[in-house]
């Protein structure tokens, strides 16, 4: 059986991981400053983080227009 590609390094992990830890500390802040309210935004949070320090993380989804 063959073995999967990570698609997040392992360094991307632990920023999500810092993140998630200041979100339940309540200490974790959004762009302008305000609170983050739930789990997803941090988790976004942090992959944005990984992404602009130059991790191994996939490519933001783009949106569609209808």
């Amino acid at each position: 059986m063959a073995k999967r590609r990570r698609r997040y390094s392992k360094s991307a992990g632990s920023e999500v991981r810092s993140e998630m830890h200041r979100y339940k500390r309540g200490t974790a802040r959004s762009g302008r400053g305000g609170k983050v309210k739930s789990r997803k935004q941090a988790i976004a949070i942090g992959l944005s983080k990984a992404r602009k320090k130059g991790k191994k993380v996939p490519a933001k989804a783009s949106r569609r227009s209808k």
